[in-house]
């Protein structure tokens, strides 16, 4: 071997070789446990940065590591591929979207490839591919068979610019995420998946994901919002409609005095009276544009508008005015809210602006409140008042009485709420899987017979950034015979959400060659659920929630047998510089391609393993880098200089080894122990890397090197240190594996085992205090009884001045650890 560790001499070396003889390549092998390792698959945006470095590196060492403790690893990658930046690239750059992200694609797996990452490449998907995207064709049309699938008329966040619908989560302080334009809501016809058909099953599983992170459960909670309460319906004065309202806080009802709509509510316009629909008109338009997420902010101002009309509250017989209120949204209950300002903050703050009446039914137990004089609601339980045949009773119990009143009097029905609403998929973009219908003005509707599947996305379309979804304007795409009727009809142009081929992804890397289906269900029987899965905290809600429902749904459909995709879930943090995340925008971005140049890949996979916990940010250092660099260099050089003592040392013998050569081996096997813990299922690189770098301190140290018996136990100690080494950096390792005399690689070497009786040690320190305060440290030897290790502190020389004079009240001994002596 070279003296001086060069990493581009070994880089490339491994590489090839690795891809030469498919050494990650995987088959189903019932002789094996499996595990099934991935990393959230990546958007082709041109090039990889230090995010992606980081969390494919976690992902690899984990790999790397099973495969070591003997497990049949699936570790497959793809790309994210459909979606709108290759539209906008291709309008910007005159080209065609598909150009775009494959020649990203092809840049990018160089890049990972040059990372050493150890991927079954042959399972590679990209979304866009015709391979792909005609199963999910199949399987939405086999949902909407099933009616988990529908159209519907809808309001939506719009982008005018990118001229699309958005997403919640795509919209930020009221602007698309792409282009910073304002977004407005708009009604449009959009396909939906019935995600609330599973709205009680995906609440109830998140408290069976013991592997989770908790906060992400949380998440998933609070984004289904389960609500037990009523749905109650109040009349509309002077006419035979009536506004029905969900509500968890059926005590509250004797103290409605009046009505919140949605600006949106389909009533909201019905109900206004000519004299108020210029004014009603202009209120709707300007909540239109404010961002749903603010308008329900505590500290959002409530607005609203008077629509003339009047409804009747079905226990007091109140008339109660009809308001439209900006922070009443349509996609929670029923988009309307019965007001009770004396006991809800946000009505309070309403009624206070608009003078609207305020009547109190729950008070304090043993006082009184006065609506004149309240400055905020009152929102805790107490005893029910005004409140007819329900008054003097604990508010508690009041909410089940009044449900079952209102269930006995057909003025209400118990209900359950979820503040979950199904999934809109629909995209008016061209880049993305055309969704299989048909419109006919006859027929209506139509699903593309199965038949004719797969509804290709034509090549020809035109980016010119003008005039909307470019697929509209391709007329052989568009233009189609009905397959019922046979008359003329338009292809569906919408296309489907990037977030439904990312909802099930995982599971066609079970099988990506299989001809007949989406999906094989033996081989994805065999390697799901995904027992590691490793991805960014921002995915928490949407993706995690809508692969989990797909899961579901396929399930149902007879494809597979599993409830949860993904076993176990570790959201990595962010990789911080400068005091804020890398991006480009911020001009804080390090380029992988110059680290790897100039370091190598091994240093990079390091550096972001060693620098902080995955789950925790990691703050970027140049000297860190070089500090990784440096390590490595170091560990070259102790192969190397260690190489003509242990070249042909055979197995330690305890009888022959120096007292010096003890105290290594029980170092090493230490390490290999403590690094095992860190490594396995609790994924603490950091500490892990950090033992490995002590042993190094220790072997650099350790003489006599050539005394008899203990080359055997250098032997042993360098080889523990490349093998612990090897799942962070794996072509380093592999290069001192060959240059120790191994054929076969790293890997098929197999995870070093610690040996217990090695690890225990034949002298212990104590630490001895006196009423708490550090005075001295003895020797003794391991498995000392009490009285052994008390008689050698109260004779230690730094002890005995603090004893002195004193009367020992007692002694408190941790064995093997410490001794506390009280005196008085």
């Amino acid at each position: 071997m070279e003296e001086k560790y060069i990493p581009r001499n070994v880089e490339g070396k491994w590489q090839n070789v690795w891809e030469a003889g498919k050494t990650y390549k995987v088959g189903e092998d019932p002789a094996k446990p499996k595990y099934y390792l991935l990393e959230m698959f990546p958007y082709p945006s041109g090039r990889i940065h230090m995010g992606h470095v980081r969390n494919y590196s976690i992902g690899d060492v984990v790999a790397r590591y099973k495969r070591m403790r003997g497990f049949n690893v699936l570790h497959p990658m793809g790309w994210d591929a459909f979606g709108m930046p290759a539209e906008n690239a291709a309008i910007k750059n005159k080209s065609h979207p598909a150009k775009w992200t494959y020649e990203n694609i092809a840049y990018m797996r160089s890049q990972l490839k040059k990372m050493g990452f150890s991927y079954d490449w042959d399972r590679e998907l990209a979304t866009c591919d015709l391979d792909y995207y005609q199963w999910e064709q199949k399987m939405f049309l086999e949902m909407y068979e099933k009616g988990l699938v529908y159209k519907k008329s809808s309001f939506v966040n719009w982008c005018p610019a990118c001229e699309t619908v958005l997403a919640n989560e795509q919209v930020e302080d009221g602007a698309c995420w792409r282009c910073d334009s304002e977004v407005v809501q708009k009604e449009l016809e959009q396909w939906f998946f019935r995600i609330t058909q599973y709205a009680e099953e995906l609440l109830e599983q998140t408290h069976h994901l013991p592997g989770w992170p908790e906060r992400v459960l949380v998440m998933q909670r609070n984004w289904i919002g389960k609500s037990i309460g009523c749905e109650i319906d109040f009349p509309v004065e002077g006419t035979l409609a009536k506004v029905r309202v969900f509500t968890t806080r059926q005590d509250t009802l004797y103290g409605a005095t009046f009505m919140s709509l949605a600006p949106e509510h389909p009533m909201a316009l019905q109900l206004t009276t000519p004299d108020r629909r210029a004014e009603v008109e202009a209120f709707i338009e300007k909540v239109k544009k404010t961002d749903k997420v603010k308008r329900t902010a505590e500290d959002f101002e409530k607005e609203g508008v008077f629509t003339g009309s009047y409804c009747i509250n079905p226990v007091t017989n109140r008339r109660m005015p009809v308001y439209l209120a900006n922070f009443v949204l349509l996609d929670y209950g029923t988009g309307a809210v019965m007001a009770v300002p004396t006991h809800d903050q946000r009505d309070f703050e309403f009624a206070r602006k608009y003078d609207l009446p305020l009547q109190v039914v729950i008070v304090p137990e043993g006082e009184t409140l006065d609506p004149a004089a309240m400055t905020a609601a009152y929102t805790e339980a107490g005893t029910m008042a005004n409140s007819g045949p329900f008054g003097g009773l604990r508010s508690d119990e009041a909410k089940e009485r009044i449900a079952d009143y209102l269930q006995k009097e057909g003025i209400g029905t118990k209900t359950v709420n979820y503040r979950l609403r199904d999934w809109g998929i629909s995209r008016q973009r061209y880049w993305g899987n055309p969704i299989p219908v048909i419109n006919c003005d006859i027929c209506g509707v139509v699903p593309v017979p199965e038949k004719d599947l797969p509804v290709v996305l034509p090549m020809d379309a035109e980016f010119t950034g003008e005039g909307g979804n470019p697929l509209a304007k391709v007329p052989s795409f568009v233009n189609v015979s009905c397959p019922q009727c046979g008359a003329e009809a338009r292809r569906e142009t919408d296309t489907m959400d990037t977030f439904v081929q990312s909802s099930w992804y995982f599971l066609r890397y079970c099988c990506p060659d299989f001809a007949a289906g989406p999906l094989d269900k033996a081989r994805a029987e065999y390697w799901m659920p995904v027992d590691q899965y490793i991805g960014g905290i921002e995915h928490a809600v949407l993706h995690l929630l809508y692969a989990r429902f797909f899961t579901k749904a396929l399930r149902d459909l007879g494809y597979v047998d599993v409830d949860e995709p993904f076993k176990n879930l570790l959201t990595q943090g962010m990789v911080i510089k400068d005091g804020a995340k890398m991006s480009k925008s911020k001009g804080n971005v390090v380029d992988p391609d110059a680290l790897i140049n100039r370091y190598g890949a091994d240093t990079a996979r390091l550096f972001s393993l060693f620098a902080a916990p995955p789950e925790k940010d990691l703050d970027w250092s140049d000297q860190g880098v070089e500090g990784s660099y440096r390590f490595l260099s170091r560990v070259w050089r102790l192969v190397f200089e260690t190489l003509p003592f242990i070249g042909t040392a055979g197995p330690v013998d305890p009888a022959a080894v120096t007292e010096a050569g003890k105290v290594l081996r029980r170092t090493v096997h230490k390490t290999i122990r403590k690094v095992t813990d860190d490594v396995d299922e609790r994924f603490h690189f950091n500490t892990a890397i950090a033992a490995v770098m002590e042993l190094v301190n220790a072997i650099y140290s350790f003489e006599p090197k050539n005394a008899p018996g203990n080359a055997a136990v250098l032997k042993e100690a360098v080889e523990s240190v490349v093998l612990m080494l090897s799942p962070f950096v794996p072509h380093v390792t592999e290069e001192l594996w060959e240059a120790l005399g191994h054929r076969g690689g790293v890997e098929s070497a197999g995870w070093p085992t610690w040996e217990e009786a090695a690890c225990v040690d034949e002298e212990l320190l104590v630490v001895v205090q006196v009423n708490g305060k550090l005075r001295g440290k003895v020797t003794v030897p391991a498995g000392a009884a009490e009285d052994e290790v008390k008689a050698a502190a109260f004779s230690d020389e730094k002890v005995k001045p603090w004893l002195d004079g004193k009367q020992v009240r007692k002694a408190i001994y941790v064995p093997g650890k410490l001794l506390n002596i009280v005196v008085g």
